[in-house]
């Protein structure tokens, strides 16, 4: 086993929950996190983060909203 640390596993956390390490890299960052729960509630919370900004991004303002605001745009465009 080759633990990685939690400084690597810290600073490289991002890059391999987006799978953007190399092989040998996630290897040990993934032994690191099954063995300290500190760095494995950080991965926890920004996978978390993650998915929730991902979903809000997904959302859709409600039609009757949608309309206010073009609206309201489409008299200040009148008035400029």
């Amino acid at each position: 086993m080759t633990d990685c640390g939690c400084d690597k596993a810290r600073r490289d956390l991002e890059e391999y929950l987006r799978n953007e390490v190399c092989k040998t890299q996630h290897t040990d960052i993934a032994e690191h996190l099954e063995n300290c729960p500190g760095c494995r509630d950080e991965a926890l919370v920004a996978t978390t983060l993650t998915e929730v900004v991902a979903r809000a991004c997904k959302e859709t303002a409600p039609e009757e909203l949608r309309d206010q605001v073009l609206a309201k745009l489409r008299a200040v465009q009148a008035t400029h």
